[in-house]
């Protein structure tokens, strides 16, 4: 085992409510169980369900590190007991269900990759929570295929960068969703046949028109409330939308009718409190598909923002502006 100090620093969570009670803290340094490796991290990427915890709306998983963080990139430490893929040294990103915000953490070993060339750890550490989502929720459970018309709601987001170019690389007629014309603009430079400004739009309209009143075969919505139903009325014919948010309300009123005769499917799921042995399956899958995209430079992920840890609040505070356009990252050190 490599030398590894008694104690790290971390941000904690002091309690519930807005940016300012993210506070630096000093924990002691995890030890790696059996089957899990010990990570130095080197960037952490900031996501949405961590303001949701930081609120006190969205509790850890049971076992899971009370501190925010579900993607890192960084250095393997120390090897736990049964851990045969990595050594110290390895470079690697991993998924977690807490414990990011710090400068080690640990996770099973299978909830690890090899940081991806030619990305450097810090485009990396925004990497896995929103590519496991998409990968997951695009086209594993939407089904998504070559050719296909797909539409994602909130087209600047991590998730919605991400989304737009694996679409994208996969062949698909890709429409996005977003609050300005700079940010539409910024859907289109990643490839987005169709950007539409929700403030100024009928997307339901202006989608049929462009698709010559198909519609979307698969939608990406993470806002929920009043999109269910307009969802609905853009889907195509056996289309499948997914729900990975509600962030505009969890209840919709819809016409079930409707579905019945678009024969609509409208699935959701979350990954944070998935097994360990699921998002092993979903870490080879996403290595089989989207690694090789990365290397060839047909996906790279959107960095809108770096923050020293110890500065997470202004993180936060940049991510509930809005205004952001890609991942925000926390840099631990270089």
């Amino acid at each position: 085992m490599a030398q590894i100090p008694e104690t790290m620093d971390v941000v904690v969570i002091s309690e519930p409510g807005g940016p300012d009670v993210l506070t630096p803290d000093e924990r002691p340094v995890p030890r790696p169980g059996p089957e899990e490796i010990l990570i130095r991290v080197a960037a952490a990427g900031v996501n949405r369900p961590d303001v949701l915890q930081r609120q006190g709306k969205y509790a850890p998983p049971e076992g899971a590190s009370d501190l925010p963080g579900l993607e890192v990139a960084g250095t393997v430490a120390a090897v736990g007991p049964g851990a045969e893929r990595w050594q110290v040294g390895d470079q690697v990103v991993a998924l977690l269900p807490g414990g990011g915000y710090a400068e080690y953490c640990t996770v099973h070993a299978t909830n690890a990759l090899p940081l991806p060339a030619p990305l450097s750890p810090t485009e990396a550490g925004g990497i896995v929570e929103t590519v496991f989502t998409v990968w997951h929720n695009v086209f594993q459970r939407g089904a998504l295929r070559p050719g296909e018309v797909f539409l994602v709601h909130g087209g600047t987001s991590g998730i919605g960068t991400t989304a737009i170019q694996l679409a994208k690389a996969f062949g698909c007629f890709v429409v996005a969703t977003a609050g300005s014309e700079e940010k539409c603009q910024a859907c289109r430079d990643l490839g987005a046949d169709l950007a539409i400004n929700y403030r100024t739009e009928d997307f339901v309209a202006v989608v049929k028109e462009k698709t010559g009143g198909r519609g979307a075969d698969v939608i990406l919505d993470m806002v929920g409330g009043s999109y269910v139903a307009r969802n609905h009325d853009v889907a195509a014919e056996d289309g499948r939308i997914v729900q990975i948010a509600v962030l505009g309300g969890a209840k919709a009123e819809i016409n079930v009718a409707k579905v019945m005769m678009k024969r609509l499917t409208h699935t959701g799921s979350t990954l944070r409190a998935r097994s360990v042995a699921f998002k092993a399956e979903l870490a080879r899958s996403v290595e089989e598909a989207v690694w090789p995209l990365i290397a060839e430079g047909r996906f790279r992920p959107v960095i809108d923002a770096t923050f020293p840890l110890a500065e997470a609040a202004d993180a936060h505070r940049r991510m509930e502006e809005g205004s952001h356009v890609g991942k925000i990252i926390l840099t631990v050190r270089d």
